[in-house]
């Protein structure tokens, strides 16, 4: 006896979460992605610009601030006639009457008959000057040089060499600002700056993926009118749509309209091949019953199973036609109810038990086909249950739902499984039947990309298990 068999895999193509479809491919995240790449590349350069633009204009205030002082030194001491450094320089700025403040300057002697030193009471200990051969002075007796200051700081000096009477007395003038404050001040508007792009980058962005996701409103709308006609609740579909987007809407429209035109037509034709058959066949199996005898049987029996056969490919041929087209919908707990109702008055000597979900599924199908197949299993049950069988209808994997009809008969050998799918085999021929049952259940499944399993019931006879599309 089998313990499990799978019939042929029957992939169903689930739908997506919203998210999974949203992410690598979307238009929307491909748009705002690129134009957040843009957006943040553009802020990157504009904070370049602009900081380097503030650091060349601040270091030219600087340097001009320095300069100013040192001119303003130059004019603010002499010499005497002993050669003495004479004057009191004030340079306006309280900077250089703060010790230790990294504003400082100095007068030196720069020639001989000149002696004697000045320098501003912020500076409390002498700070060394690079050798002429280090850092040269310029065509005008001037250079400028970085060095460390008394605390730690950085400074910018600059220095000068001028000549203070007729007899070509010289000192040497030095101007000295706090480089490192300079630096710091740099670094706080760098971080404000950073901090104001940031907050207008991220509502730039924002404001940016606003406009585009309301921009792709339509076809959003678009989707969701697709929706409802896949899911049979609408027919077309209906609505304004923009200028760039309303021929796809047409187009599309046009293709459903033809759609419905082709399954119109295969209905007809079917229609018409069942009816120009049913009379020759119905014809054939009279004939046959009345010549009587072996032969009048056989007639009748092949005229019979003729007509089963047409009949079978008659539903698929049907459900072909519509499985592409728009999507019927086929509540599933009343049908089974029912089928269950009226087999159980079939069958009043087996024990037939009902198990359905809370919420109602739909069957993303034509009733008629979920009727046969349905009906099929629970005939194939009932034909070989010896006292109970069991039916249960749960929700599966997202937009998928699973039938499961078992029973308590003898089951199906495992080498055995594969063939009751094969149409016209049958296992016991003691039992009445076409072998048609469970080959027109594969080839439903089939149809509507399904999963059909036959499975060892813990009940000891047959576990047949449907999984089909549901609509959500």
């Amino acid at each position: 006896m089998s313990r499990r068999h799978k019939a042929e895999p029957l992939p169903i193509p689930a739908r997506k979460p919203f998210s999974a479809r949203l992410w690598p491919r979307s238009l929307a995240f491909r748009v705002i992605g690129f134009s957040t790449i843009w957006a943040i590349l553009t802020l990157i350069v504009i904070f370049t610009l602009i900081t380097t633009l503030y650091r060349q204009a601040s270091e030219r205030g600087f340097d001009s601030l320095l300069s100013a002082h040192l001119f303003n030194l130059i004019g603010s001491v002499g010499v005497s006639e002993s050669g003495q450094l004479t004057g009191a320089p004030d340079l306006g700025d309280l900077r250089f009457s703060e010790p230790n403040s990294g504003w400082y300057w100095s007068v030196e002697p720069a020639s001989e008959g000149v002696h004697g030193n000045l320098h501003s009471s912020s500076m409390t200990t002498t700070i060394p000057s690079p050798t002429v051969a280090e850092v040269p002075f310029n065509s005008s007796f001037q250079r400028s040089y970085s060095t460390d200051g008394i605390g730690d700081e950085q400074l910018e000096v600059f220095e000068s060499e001028f000549v203070l009477d007729a007899k070509n007395r010289a000192a040497r003038f030095r101007v000295m600002g706090n480089k490192t404050e300079l630096e710091q001040e740099i670094a706080t508007f760098q971080g404000r700056l950073l901090t104001y792009l940031s907050l207008f980058g991220v509502g730039m962005i924002a404001i940016n993926a606003i406009a585009i996701l309301l921009g792709l409103q339509p076809l959003r709308r678009v989707r969701n009118a697709l929706a409802q006609v896949r899911e049979g609740t609408a027919q077309r579909l209906d609505g304004q749509f923009p200028a760039e987007i309303e021929p796809l809407a047409n187009e599309t429209n046009a293709l459903i309209e033809n759609n419905k035109r082709i399954v119109e037509r295969s209905r007809t034709q079917v229609g018409n091949l069942a009816h120009s058959l049913k009379t020759p066949l119905a014809v054939l199996i009279n004939e046959g019953r009345a010549l009587g005898g072996a032969k009048g049987q056989l007639i009748a029996d092949q005229a019979a199973s003729m007509q089963k056969q047409v009949d079978h490919y008659l539903q698929r041929a049907r459900v072909a036609a519509q499985r592409d087209s728009v999507v019927y919908r086929t509540p599933v707990t009343p049908l089974v109810q029912r089928m269950v109702r009226v087999l159980q008055k079939l069958k009043p000597d087996v024990s037939l038990s009902l198990t359905l979900p809370a919420a109602d599924i739909v069957f993303a199908g034509e009733r008629e086909d979920l009727e046969e197949l349905v009906g099929n299993l629970l005939d194939n049950a009932m034909k070989w249950a010896r006292s109970t069988v069991a039916v249960s209808v749960t929700p599966a994997a997202a937009g998928l739902f699973e039938l499961s009809i078992e029973d308590d008969g003898p089951g199906i050998p495992e080498d055995k499984a594969r063939d009751v799918l094969k149409r016209g085999r049958r296992l016991d021929e003691t039992k009445p039947g076409t072998g048609l049952g469970l080959a027109i259940v594969a080839d439903l499944v089939n149809e509507y990309g399904g999963a059909l399993a036959l499975e060892r019931s813990t009940m000891g006879g047959l576990k047949a298990v449907v999984r089909l599309r549901s609509l959500q």
